[in-house]
């Protein structure tokens, strides 16, 4: 039995806690909290998986043969370029996430409108060199890669008309994060509707649309994604220069550029930015390797895979996203003890929706590779066992999906670079280049050594949570 005034003191509590944060979060339960700042992105992580499967459904129906293989394999190594290539963008979202986040929670209006726009500036430069880089080093990545003659010359293409979405996507992903660490995750979305929505018609009508049109073959999946990329811009500047009370709008003080700010950003971003080009480093090498197994469609079953695993990830991501806006928020209003409940909240959450995907995966991971590639057996028999040992690792993965952004949005981006570096070097560089050189490779068994580095992750990580020195990270 509950004493006297029990629940009138965890009802006024509960009260108080809520007023903590302010705008679409203020009077809401933590759980509501979550919903509100993670429905959105969810959605937008939906029509992300829609984009990516469109692209392989595309490149597969573009030819025959080895003609099929060659796009498959050069679309699966354009994806992991295409990671490099937002490297710095990344890192900038980071900074300006965890700056907004920060000063929402700590209702500094001003500083939230300076660290949108400052955004703006550093997202462009981030974008300009991401594309300026991709120019020059794009066939040099594709030749250390290891790619055969025709799926080289196929990944060039795409990468050489890929590049220029560059400032583009530089600029709103730094948008979006600003409005996300400020609680409107809706304009966001938004945003995101038209990139991938325009995206994917551009990408349709300019490989299969009428003459004049269509027959651009790989270039077109390209430079579908440039002119979606443009498009969701333009919308979301528009969205964020009508007044709303409460949301983060433009100004022109936080337009103004202002180096105090930016070197704050940068430095939260920077270490980001690090840990993202030693990861794609690290997964580069992975690919090299997959890539140079006597086995024909590795590369291309290795993506199919990650295709049909991204239904579990993108929510796991979007669910992160709303813990490291809350953390942030939380700690800019000076409750730590609220933090570190919303991570936790979101981490059960995370560990349920991704480990019941995996239990999918294990039941009928090869009905779901043959939707995405139904006309490739080749592929779907070297893709399908990957799913089994996917489906297992997935509550690690979970946990190193929530705990890891959740320690960058609090700003302890250093931290998370130096264990997750030390994990990844052991056992995704060590591990695999020794089973490599004894010959003991094969495509299943680098998916085994991927998933025995996301057990020590989930461990690592866990206990740093536990000890709670992320929360003392200074923005």
């Amino acid at each position: 039995m509950s004493k006297p005034g029990a629940s009138s003191e965890a009802s006024e509590r509960g009260a108080t806690e809520s007023a903590l944060l302010g705008g679409r979060l203020a009077g809401k339960t933590l759980l509501g909290q979550v919903g509100v700042l993670a429905v959105w992105p969810l959605l937008e992580q939906v029509l992300t998986f829609c984009v990516g499967m469109t692209d392989l459904l595309i490149s597969g129906r573009m030819s025959e043969g080895a003609e099929r293989v060659a796009i498959l394999d050069a679309m699966g190594l354009g994806g992991y370029v295409a990671w490099f290539f937002n490297i710095l963008q990344i890192a900038v979202a980071t900074g300006v996430m965890a700056l907004v986040s920060r000063a929402t929670g700590g209702k500094q209006e001003r500083l939230a409108k300076e660290g949108l726009g400052q955004g703006v500036w550093l997202g462009l430069t981030a974008g300009l060199i991401s594309m300026a880089v991709l120019l020059m080093a794009g066939p040099l990545l594709i030749k250390w890669i290891g790619l055969g003659p025709l799926a080289a010359e196929r990944a060039e293409q795409y990468l050489r008309v890929f590049s220029y979405s560059g400032p583009f996507s530089g600029v709103l992903v730094a948008i979006n994060a600003g409005l996300r660490g400020s609680g409107d995750t809706r304009t966001p979305f938004i945003g995101m509707v038209v990139v991938n929505g325009v995206n994917m018609l551009a990408s349709w009508l300019l490989v299969f649309g009428p003459p004049g049109i269509g027959g651009r073959g790989i270039d077109g999946i390209a430079l579908g994604t440039v002119i979606g990329w443009a498009a969701g811009l333009a919308v979301v500047v528009g969205v964020v220069a009508i007044p709303k009370v409460g949301e983060l709008n433009w100004s022109v003080e936080g337009l103004r550029p202002n180096w105090p700010v930016m070197r704050r950003i940068i430095r939260v971003g920077a270490p980001q930015s690090l840990e993202i080009a030693g990861m794609w480093g690290i997964h580069a090498y992975g690919v090299r390797v997959i890539s140079s197994l006597p086995i024909e469609g590795a590369l291309g079953a290795h993506i199919l895979a990650i295709r049909v695993e991204s239904m579990s990830f993108l929510p796991g991501f979007a669910i992160a996203t709303a813990s490291a806006a809350l953390v942030g928020q939380y700690l800019g209003a000076g409750s730590k003890e609220m933090a570190v409940k919303a991570v936790r909240l979101c981490w059960k959450i995370a560990l349920i929706v991704m480990t019941s995907m995996g239990v999918v995966f294990a039941l009928a991971g090869r009905e779901l590779v043959e939707l995405i590639a139904p006309a490739s057996s080749m592929h779907v028999d070297l893709a399908s066992p990957l799913l089994v040992v996917c489906a297992i690792s997935q509550p690690f993965f979970a946990t190193c999906i929530v705990l890891k952004t959740s320690m960058r949005g609090a700003g302890a981006t250093a931290m998370v670079i130096y264990y997750a570096f030390g994990s990844m070097i052991l056992i995704r560089v060590g591990v695999l280049a020794v089973a490599s050189s004894l010959g003991l490779t094969s495509l299943l068994a680098v998916w085994i050594i991927l998933a025995l580095d996301m057990v020590s992750q989930a461990f690592i990580f866990t206990r740093l949570h536990f000890r709670g020195k992320w929360l003392d990270a200074k923005v």
